[in-house]
């Protein structure tokens, strides 16, 4: 079976899981944390290269304060206690987003993690905290344009793979399947420049209830598409189309 290189997942629906079982959307973060952790090592023993994870987006900012401060101890204390895992299985871990309002705490449990996976070599695991994709590509468009004011780029010289190499992801592979749940069929502000030409598996499964089997599903899902990048494969498909 064809496993994709770069895996990103949209883990939605905690709040969701927790009100069907009546209970505070808190308990749905604690569980989609715990089914994170399944699929993390579930994608590195299955050989994938790339996983990015969307953790929290700049817009996840305006929710109630008190869940912004609990999912902000939940990461802390899940990086805390997961770093000896991740080296453990060969996982390297890193983020892209803007972290300059997350809490210090937080910060420091980023940077441990960090470097205690700097030299593993097995799965790279990017979360993505704090991040929008519009951000980013206003970051990079900044980025390109203080380089053609200091005449280090002409804008003639200005192509994709300039924008590309801007970008937080950098050099990553673009993601070639893009995994949602909870039956929301939208990028939500996610890796918008990056999912150009990705392949999409949307589900109806809520992120706590997502198991290993869901995720086998969307890989066979992908492996039965044929992944045409905006060209024809052949004349009898062209004739379909």
């Amino acid at each position: 079976m064809t496993v994709p290189k770069h895996i990103a997942i949209i883990m939605d629906g905690n709040g969701r899981w927790a009100q069907l079982r009546r209970k505070p959307r808190i308990f749905g973060h604690i569980k989609g944390t715990r089914v994170a952790k399944k699929i993390i090592t579930a994608c590195s023993r299955k050989g994938v290269k790339n996983l990015t994870l969307y953790a929290f987006s700049t817009e996840n900012w305006l929710r109630p304060q008190d869940e912004v401060s609990f999912l902000m101890d939940l990461l802390r204390r899940y990086l805390k206690k997961e770093t000896e895992n991740l080296v453990k299985e060969n996982i390297h871990f890193s983020i892209i987003g803007d972290i300059s309002r997350v809490p210090n705490d937080v910060k420091l449990a980023i940077t441990g993690a960090m470097q205690a996976t700097a030299k593993c070599t097995g799965l790279n695991l990017v979360f993505a905290l704090s991040y929008g994709s519009r951000q980013e590509i206003t970051d990079a468009v900044r980025t390109i344009a203080a380089k053609v004011t200091a005449g280090e780029i002409k804008t003639s010289e200005i192509d994709e793979s300039t924008v590309n190499a801007a970008l937080s992801t950098y050099p990553a592979p673009d993601p070639d399947l893009i995994v949602r749940t909870s039956g929301e069929l939208r990028l939500s502000n996610f890796l918008m420049w990056q999912a150009a030409y990705s392949e999409f598996y949307f589900t109806s499964t809520l992120w706590p209830d997502f198991t290993e089997t869901d995720l086998d599903k969307a890989l066979q899902d992908y492996h039965r598409r044929q992944r045409r990048f905006g060209a024809v494969v052949n004349n009898d498909e062209n004739l379909h189309h």
